[in-house]
């Protein structure tokens, strides 16, 4: 894919120091604005575009950052990162996930090798990472989109809070079972990418990859009964089962992000495990039908084209679509290159041409 332009995402100050910048994880946009989010934190950052003549977005400025702990219960409380992996708009409410990973301890420079054989065995598990929060969106008096706890019986809800996570969900599950012990980068459970149509949420998993088989999951959260802050899931189709997974052949690359597309869903590929690439954007037509394949070969999804990405830098974690003359889409990067990072602080995203 071509890139067409790249565009300048400015943060402020604390956002820099947090250095969400550099650990960019998802994105969407809202009409004006954009929602990004670092996987460093538990915030969620609004950025506001600004346009040229021709409607065409030349950068994004004014950053306001909500807490996540401001909105919804946090299972861990609210100085432990979320590791938020994919946002979703859809019918007037804000998704976030978190990568619901294990983590394994990496080895410091310099460290013995005891030390680095100690750390390497060493896997840990940050509950805030187990989360699936839906916040209300509103507007602003300044016209702009703003995430609130409540607007009417409309509530910021979260799914994770009492061993009901997607993980949770999956303890029987023949495939995806075996790998909720396995650290993300090691081919364990990992989400990275969300999409959100109707009552349904699509969850792309970076890992595992099954026999070069990449896993999506399909779930429709509402609020609990019992408790307006929190989300139960409802069954999936006509057997009653609270999901569905969908299989994809993308070459024996995993899910890194999901954006829908009309009827379609666009799902940006890379590995799942710690290498650079390739990278690449795939279009699954049709993916949101009720009737949608739960095994999708590789005949039947659409290679749009290939992405950069850098020698252990570049990586791309997060697609949007713009709401601008052709269609275009914005690609945010994780550990941006030093040619991405602008004097004044902010960090270069690409805006690629989809045809």
């Amino acid at each position: 894919m071509i890139v067409e332009r790249r565009v300048e995402l400015r943060f402020g100050l604390e956002s820099r120091e947090a250095e969400t910048h550099t650990n960019l994880s998802a994105v969407r946009q809202d009409g004006r604005c954009l929602w990004v989010a670092g996987d460093e934190t538990a915030t969620i950052e609004r950025l506001t575009a600004v346009l040229d003549g021709d409607g065409r977005v030349t950068g994004y400025e004014g950053q306001a950052t909500v807490a996540l702990a401001d909105l919804v219960p946090l299972p861990a409380g609210p100085d432990e990162e979320a590791d938020i992996e994919g946002l979703a708009r859809s019918n007037g409410w804000l998704w976030a996930v978190g990568s619901h990973s294990l983590k394994r301890k990496k080895i410091k420079p310099g460290q013995s090798g005891g030390k680095a054989r100690k750390r390497l065995a060493t896997v840990v598990r940050e509950d805030n990472r187990f989360i699936l929060a839906r916040l209300p969106l509103v507007t602003g008096d300044d016209g702009l989109p703003r995430v609130v706890r409540a607007d009417g019986d409309r509530t910021a809800a979260v799914l994770g809070l009492d061993k009901d996570s997607i993980t949770d969900l999956l303890t029987g599950d023949p495939h995806l079972a075996p790998f909720l012990s396995i650290p993300s980068k090691d081919n364990g459970i990992d989400i990275e990418g969300i999409a959100a149509h109707g009552d349904r949420l699509y969850i792309g998993l970076r890992g595992p990859v099954l026999r070069g088989w990449a896993v999506l999951v399909e779930i429709r959260p509402e609020t609990h009964p019992d408790d307006p802050r929190r989300l139960r899931l409802l069954p999936v189709g006509d057997g009653g089962d609270r999901y569905r997974t969908h299989f994809l052949d993308l070459g024996g690359l995993g899910i890194r992000d999901l954006c829908p597309h009309g009827d379609d869903l666009l799902i940006l590929t890379g590995p799942s495990m710690d290498l650079d690439g390739p990278v690449r954007v795939v279009r699954w037509r049709d993916a949101v039908e009720a009737d949608a394949p739960e095994i999708v070969p590789a005949g039947e999804l659409e290679t749009l084209g290939d992405l950069p990405y850098g020698d252990g830098d570049d990586h791309a974690e997060g697609i949007a679509v713009l709401d601008e003359p052709g269609t275009r889409l914005l690609v945010v990067y994780d550990s941006p290159s030093p040619a991405r990072l602008t004097a004044e602080g902010g960090v270069l995203a690409d805006v690629v041409d989809l045809g």
